[in-house]
């Protein structure tokens, strides 16, 4: 390595994108095309990043297997930027395996963090604590730490397990100042906030009440059933049952559960289940069907029984009934919460990250687009969509993940 790599390399290191094109600007030859490229992907010039990381790992060749897989290892950090979570996991694997047998420990951490932060995005949520599992943390630099740190507090945090989230978070800003990269510290810092900000809304006999995310762990820890609006599904302590494959069922025990300890009406049941206010006789049979279905499911939470005018819910136990409410409502939710995040999301991506069609996402963001929450940048396949930050409050209930199944 020249001394010019070299210094390019230490100023990459530490975020100063502009001092390692300096001195690698005018050179065209592949160390260098890959220090541009990561330069480019740090000031957000993504797709010109991934198209120069492309040319120096062709430049490098099979002959220079681990310079090539340092590449590989940059563009995946740059496709994960890009939210371009279509790309086989394989390739990212091998080069893994080709940068641990040939020493370079740092960039093979780097790796497995990559992936570890891909699978979050898509809600894989034990492939990502694999991946961090495969982290060896000591010895780790001081940047590397804090993304690791930070993959283990969002982890902590999906979990609902407030204070190791706590505890891994101050972790990480310690290491991000360690770092001196002011992106790193940035995110260490904006991912502390999320402790403090509302995560949910608890609907219960006393009203509503906003929750933060100790709170929320309080709350399904409390012994009480909780019909869980975030999550969709009902909770009683560690117990879950998962109704996201059941929208209907799901809509149903809401309601039930938002009247508790009153009963619903079945025209109203009719209105919210099955979007109608001229019931007839089939929407009748079709809400006894719903509710057998429910019941059945619901069995070892509580019992549902009719009343003169409807159904009412009756916990086991004589426990309470609370609904966990996320703290915006609305069938595209998640879909903000992902757009949220600041990064420009394919419709492909957030299809894949919401266990969706692509044609159910795209009907999604045309009305949100007609309602201007969202905004498209690009066109044809190059399209990205993008959304202001739900500033205000925590989006961590609302990113995808499933209880148990059902």
């Amino acid at each position: 390595m020249d001394a010019l790599i070299a210094t390019a390399a230490r100023a990459l290191a530490m975020g100063d994108a502009l001092g390692a094109l300096q001195r690698v600007a005018l050179r065209d030859d592949p160390p260098a095309l890959a220090q541009r490229g990561i330069a480019m992907a740090q000031l957000g010039e993504h797709a010109r990043a991934r198209e120069l990381l492309r040319h120096a790992a062709h430049a490098f060749g099979s002959h220079e297997p681990l310079a090539q897989a340092r590449c590989v290892v940059a563009e995946a950090e740059v496709a994960l930027a890009l939210r371009d979570l279509a790309e086989s996991p394989r390739h990212l694997a091998a080069a893994v395996d080709t940068l641990e047998a040939r020493g370079d420990a740092a960039n093979g951490v780097h790796a497995r963090l990559i992936a570890a932060r891909r699978w979050l995005l898509l809600g894989r949520l034990d492939d990502a604590r694999a991946a961090l599992a495969r982290v060896d943390p000591h010895g780790l630099t001081p940047a590397l730490a804090a993304v690791a740190e930070l993959v283990a507090a969002e982890l902590e945090l999906r979990a609902l397990r407030v204070d190791t989230a706590r505890a891994a978070l101050a972790r990480a800003q310690a290491a991000a100042a360690r770092s001196g990269v002011p992106a790193l510290m940035a995110e260490a810092a904006d991912a502390q906030g999320v402790l403090e900000r509302p995560a949910a809304r608890l609907q219960g006999v006393a009203g509503e009440q906003v929750l933060r995310l100790d709170e929320v762990a309080a709350c399904l820890g409390s012994g009480a059933l909780v019909v869980d609006a975030c999550r969709h599904g009902l909770r009683r302590g560690d117990e879950a049952l998962s109704l996201a494959r059941r929208p209907v069922l799901f809509v149903l025990v809401r309601a039930l559960g938002e009247a508790w300890p009153g009963d619903v009406g079945r025209e109203v049941l009719i209105a919210r289940a099955f979007r109608t206010r001229r019931p007839d006789e089939t929407h009748r049979a079709r809400l006894r069907v719903e509710i057998g279905r429910l019941r059945a499911l619901a069995k070892p939470f509580a019992d549902i029984d009719a009343t003169a005018r409807g159904f009412v819910l009756r916990p086991n136990d004589g426990r309470d009934v609370a609904v966990l409410a996320p703290p915006i409502d609305g069938d595209s939710a998640a879909l903000l919460a992902l757009l949220s995040d600041g990064a420009a999301w394919s419709t492909s991506a957030l299809a894949l990250a919401l266990g969706a069609s692509q044609r159910t996402v795209q009907r999604a963001l045309a009305t949100l687009e007609a309602e201007a929450r969202v905004r498209a940048v690009g066109r044809a396949r190059s399209r990205r969509w993008l959304a202001p930050s739900l500033a205000g409050f925590a989006t961590i209930l609302l990113l995808p993940t499933t209880l148990p199944p059902a």
